[in-house]
């Protein structure tokens, strides 16, 4: 497949390294050389300094051969044109980043495809409904939903307190009926484990489960289980707009924004249960002042991730049980998932993540990376003849870092264990570290 990704700003560059990996042929361009001058050592892929607005430049890397055009610049105009160019020029598909809620309106959809737009991605909204899902559940680090929502993939961090801690897989016995361990995120470190790895108090352990036994999950882990109702937001973000227009109706939301004039603006876009302080969230002073103490969850999705975890980390220690960091800066999610921030949110890799899942050649209808893991989840079909229905899961040798969380046979979830036989057509819950989907997909084809 030939993919031609024009933005080699965070969402590009990290696009093109995935697919570089998997021997696609990537050609990244960006006006700005310096982009482009990351190291590409063991990546297979073509960097070209233009502009994705250039007829000429546009002609020069072959676009009219492109199967997938995406346009991932920071401005949404020239996104928007670089689509409409590639497409009329003979891409056959085209994805771009935009920032406007409007565009993706179905009964805007036909205007778009009509200018030659077949998909696109709102990187705050998705980030916002991230949040919303986090609040939904607090207790829970990650919360995917698989196959229709029938399977459930949790990630929940383990407290000294829980009935978990110190026990062996192995000990585990008929409760593995209940929930499926797919990998135990340790540190820096995560592992898909054997009978033999033991869960140790602070480990981050992924379960796969179903609604019957979801909410058996939080005692488990050492959690309580409450409900978010009064939400202290820092930071007047569009991602900060959308989580307040998404939350429920009854949530009384505090939104603080430093800059005033932006604070008077944000009063036109926010819901009536939300109020808007101009402050900054740092200060301490004020959040006493505002309750901080009395809030079931605060988050903070400034511009500024550094700031962003600073201000969890305060709330964390006024007592607040819930807090959730929108961390742009990649080197600083593993530092914050460290320091017991909560959930993090990385716009970046969400988007990414979006745009992943078209691009797979195996019947994979949800495919999500988890920020906290490196890891993918992926809903794969089993076709008839392909090796994972030849024998009994136990029997397969299956790729390094690779597992199988559960499936859906006839509607019905089903966890799977040593015995399970897979069955043509079955709906496959996959979890793969690193680069390892790929190898996973061809026990499915």
């Amino acid at each position: 497949m030939k993919v031609v990704i024009a933005g080699a700003g965070a969402v590009g560059t990290h696009l093109a390294k995935l697919l570089s990996a998997e021997n696609q042929d990537i050609i990244l361009m960006d006006p700005d050389k310096e982009k482009l001058n990351f190291s590409r050592s063991n990546l297979e892929m073509i960097t070209m300094v233009g502009s994705c607005t250039s007829l000429r430049d546009l002609t020069e890397i072959g676009t009219k051969e492109a199967d997938l055009f995406i346009a991932v610049t920071p401005e949404e105009s020239i996104n928007i044109t670089a689509c409409m160019l590639a497409s009329k020029m003979g891409a056959k598909r085209t994805f771009a980043r935009i920032d406007n809620y409007e565009y993706l309106l179905p009964k805007n959809k036909e205007f778009f495809d009509k200018l030659g737009i077949g998909s696109m991605v709102y990187p705050e909204m998705l980030a916002a409904k991230e949040i919303v899902s986090a609040l939904k559940r607090p207790w829970a680090r990650q919360w995917i939903e698989l196959c229709g929502g029938s399977i459930i993939l949790v990630g929940i961090k383990i407290r000294d307190n829980a009935e978990l801690v110190n026990k062996y897989l192995y000990d585990l016995g008929s409760t593995n009926k209940k929930f499926h361990i797919v990998a135990i995120k340790r540190r820096s470190i995560t592992i898909i484990p054997t009978g033999k790895d033991q869960i140790l108090a602070d480990d981050i352990v992924f379960f796969t489960t179903t609604k019957e036994y979801v909410e058996e999950l939080p005692k488990l882990a050492g959690k309580l289980i409450f409900d978010v109702k009064n939400v202290m937001i820092m930071g007047g973000s569009r991602i900060a707009i959308r989580t307040s227009q998404y939350l429920p109706d009854n949530t009384k939301i505090k939104l603080l924004e430093a800059d005033k004039e932006k604070s008077y603006k944000l009063l036109e876009n926010l819901p009536k249960n939300a109020t808007v302080f101009h402050n900054d969230g740092r200060n301490a002073d004020f959040l006493l002042e505002e309750g901080i103490k009395d809030m079931d969850a605060f988050i903070a999705v400034t511009g500024n991730s550094e700031a962003n975890i600073l201000a969890c980390l305060a709330a964390k220690r006024f007592g607040v049980k819930k807090t959730v960091a929108e961390v742009e800066n990649m080197d600083y999610i593993s530092m914050a998932e460290s320091m017991d921030i909560g959930t993090i949110i990385n716009k970046k890799l969400i988007t990414v993540n979006n745009i992943y899942r078209y691009l797979l050649n195996a019947d994979v209808s949800n495919v999500k990376s988890l920020t906290i893991a490196n890891a993918d989840v992926a809903e794969i079909i089993a076709r008839p003849n392909s090796i994972i229905t030849k024998k009994e899961v136990k029997k397969i040798t299956f790729p390094k870092n690779v597992t199988l969380g559960g499936l859906i046979r006839n509607g019905e979830p089903i966890l799977i264990e040593g015995d399970t036989l897979i069955e043509p057509y079955d709906h496959v819950v996959v979890f793969c570290l690193d680069d390892a989907l790929r190898d996973a997909e061809k026990l499915f084809n």
